[in-house]
């Protein structure tokens, strides 16, 4: 690693944040923006930087606050970057303070050119600026306490936010506002891996307390004086248009304010959420349905499955098929399907918008943060830089909350402008479960020849389903020639494929009119389940162990080994189990991460039961191993919750689902034992948000298989 970063490059910046007393650290990483790249033309530089745009504070008071470019939704970035800049800025930790950064250029995604979260790249993007930031504010700190002593800066050292030489030190507060005079220097030393104290130490996470008390805003905590609350009426099928509306009876409900209609439906605007849902549904609406009150998810099988027949479109492809088809000793064809997906946060989508005579102030639990704020800004008739996006906590995202076309902040902007006051628009669980966006629903059919030693010689897999990005400003990067990358992520691009000479994968994007997003861990969500399976099925086919087929398949790819034989050894793989209890592997390449799991199942009376599963990751460098456990125990819940129940159905149009009641998640009694091993590595931070869903469901539903011998090839799971 190279301990020297040049900085010369950036455009640095301190502005005083906090008023003369404090250092403020921060970079403008000029990036072309993700709208600018769909055009083809580079994004402009600001006029000038926004004051204050800083990564880190230090305040007089010893307070070291660090600002998120990224958004906490329960991954634990709150955490993780504080980590990045407590390390070399060797700082008190108890001193630490976080804070959501506002929406500006300065915090774009390096990658990205666009403030976001996503994408399971917050760590590894991140990896390199805010130890930057926090290695310039101790050489800024230990240059002004060197002047002040009158010693050569190399004599000094930074030590839990004290500058210390011989028996001199100075607090870095009182150290602040001189520091804060200093030109910083252009280029500074990061530690080595050797050096760290923190990264890679088990850290609490910092916001625990604040969320286990009650005092961790989020959207829906959002109050001040004058603010009312919203409900929308939206069509009761996607494409639907109000045609006329009576608002007599909502307008007599005692605490409704206004009435109004948005592009998105009708709005009703009151003192309280109660009052406002009341008047709601008091409304008289005549709705324009249109072709969106034709959907069936029935229909929509067999029209999936007739494309499912046809090659599609070219994702990947070597050799030739055909003939090695036509030479395979043994063939194998199955059809998976996965349903559409509710994303089902705990906390429903809401937003507070505030106009303003000179802008507008936005609150939200954000994934998006400047393209709802340009999308607000278009609302009302602002400059950008006009509309201020205050991020607070998200109560869960998961793909949700950053949505390209920023629809529930364009409706809350239509809201708010509309009634001519400050209005929270919030979406009940109901309104998002059957107005919101979705995973798309998913049909795979694959056929595989084997040769002699029982490995595949042939793979042909033809994907069906829905584009997420078709229409959006990402389609000009992430679709080629009619592929949607996201699609096709985790088959295309399958270590399998290494050791298959003749494969085909094939993709057709149908257009039925439903709305999609991504979903956490978004392609891999169903090329996991289904490639893992159908591997799964192809060792049974050789009369092969699955493990061993598994390592004899991926014999080239020692990351993807490495975890496979470490989740087997930690399992126990090939050990005697209870009796009833059986064992199945999945493993999987996503984010840049790598994970192998290992479920313990029984089945009693077609009841699906996990007892326990075992992780293995290997993220490349891990920054918090806690935090990397919660996350894996969080994609074991979130991909259960997909295998054992997820399913949004369509009939006349309408979604079937509603709340928990119909879309039920894994409850607490279900949870299984999760234990988390993770590879020790000095590779790139890989994401860590999403790479423990994918490889879930296949290995419970490989574990039924050993428990049943029924090969469940549709989600959710079942045996009845």
């Amino acid at each position: 690693m190279d301990a020297f970063k040049d900085v010369s490059r950036r455009q640095f910046f301190r502005a005083s944040a906090g008023g003369a007393a404090s250092l403020v650290i921060g970079f403008y990483l000029p990036a072309r923006s993700i709208l600018a790249m769909a055009q083809e033309t580079a994004a402009p530089a600001p006029a000038k930087l926004p004051s204050p745009n800083a990564f880190l504070r230090i305040g007089a008071d010893e307070s070291v606050t660090v600002l998120l470019a990224h958004s906490e939704m329960g991954q634990g970035i709150w955490t993780t970057l504080p980590i990045l800049i407590a390390e070399e800025l060797e700082c008190d930790w108890s001193k630490i303070r976080v804070e959501h950064a506002p929406a500006a250029p300065a915090y774009f995604h390096t990658a990205f050119g666009i403030q976001m979260t996503g994408g399971s790249t917050s760590t590894w993007s991140e990896f390199d600026r805010y130890r930057q930031a926090g290695a310039l504010a101790r050489e800024m700190l230990i240059q002004a306490a060197a002047a002040q002593w009158k010693v050569d800066p190399k004599s000094c050292r930074a030590e839990e936010g004290f500058v210390v030489c011989g028996g001199k030190k100075l607090s870095f507060g009182k150290l602040a506002a001189a520091a804060q005079k200093l030109t910083p220097p252009s280029r500074v030393e990061l530690k080595t891996s050797k050096e760290w104290k923190r990264i890679g130490k088990p850290t609490r996470r910092l916001d625990s307390r604040e969320k286990v008390t009650g005092r961790a805003e989020f959207g829906l905590d959002v109050r001040f004086p004058g603010l009312m609350t919203a409900v929308v009426a939206r069509a009761p099928v996607f494409g639907g248009k109000v045609k006329s509306f009576r608002a007599e009876k909502a307008k007599a409900t005692p605490g409704v304010k206004a009435v109004v209609q948005v592009p998105s439906g009708v709005a009703v605007v009151a003192e309280h959420f109660w009052a406002a849902k009341v008047g709601r549904d008091a409304l008289e609406i005549e709705w324009d349905l249109g072709p969106g009150s034709e959907l069936d998810t029935e229909k929509m099988r067999e029209d999936f499955r007739a494309l499912s027949q046809k090659p599609g479109l070219k994702a990947a492809a070597a050799g030739d098929v055909e003939t090695a088809m036509r030479g395979a000793g043994t063939k194998i064809e199955a059809e998976y399907e996965l349903p559409y997906l509710a994303h089902a946060t705990m906390e429903p989508l809401n937003c507070t918008v505030k106009p303003g005579r000179d802008g507008c102030e936005i609150w939200t639990g954000t994934q998006f943060q400047t393209g709802d704020q340009a999308a607000a800004a278009s609302v009302f008739g602002l400059e950008t830089e006009q509309v201020k996006i205050h991020t607070t906590f998200l109560g869960g995202g998961f793909g949700r909350r950053a949505t390209p076309s920023s629809h529930f902040v364009v409706e809350a902007a239509h809201v708010a402008k509309s009634a001519g006051m400050p209005v929270k628009v919030v979406w009940t669980r109901e309104d998002d479960m059957r107005g919101g966006y979705y995973r798309p629903m998913w049909m795979h059919r694959l056929n595989a020849g084997l040769g002699g030693d029982g490995l595949p010689i042939a793979w042909r897999q033809t994907i069906v389903g829905q584009s997420i990005l078709e229409g959006t400003p990402f389609a000009k990067m992430m679709i080629k020639e009619g592929v949607d990358e996201t699609s096709v992520e985790g088959a295309a691009d399958s270590p399998y494929l290494k050791a298959i000479p003749n494969h085909w994968i094939g993709l057709h994007s149908p257009r039925p009119g439903i709305p999609v997003l991504w979903w956490r861990s978004v392609g891999h969500s169903h090329t996991g389940f289904v490639v893992e399976s159908f591997v799964d099925e192809l060792a049974g086919a050789a009369k092969l162990d699955p493990l061993e087929y598994r390592r004899r398949l991926l014999k080239d790819h020692p990351r993807h080994l490495g975890v496979l034989n470490l989740a087997a050894e930690k399992a126990g793989w090939g050990n005697p189990l209870p009796q009833g209890t059986f064992r199945g592997i999945a493993v999987h390449e996503s984010f840049g991460s790598f994970v192998a799991q290992v479920a313990e199942v029984s089945v009693e009376k077609n009841r699906i039961r996990v007892h326990r599963v075992v992780c293995a990751v290997d993220c490349g460098i891990c920054v918090n191993p806690s935090g990397v456990a919660a996350q894996m125990e969080s994609g074991v819940v979130f991909g259960l919750t997909a295998a054992l129940y997820g399913e949004v159905r369509f009939k006349e149009g309408r979604v079937q689902q509603s709340n928990f009641h119909d879309y039920p998640l894994l409850r607490l009694h279900e949870m299984p034992r999760v234990e988390t091993h993770i590879v020790a590595s000095s590779e790139k931070s890989g994401g860590i948000g999403e790479t423990g869903v994918p490889p879930i469901a296949p290995a419970v539903a490989n574990a039924v298989f050993a428990a049943t011998g029924k090969r469940i090839r549709r989600l959710p799971l079942r045996l009845a």
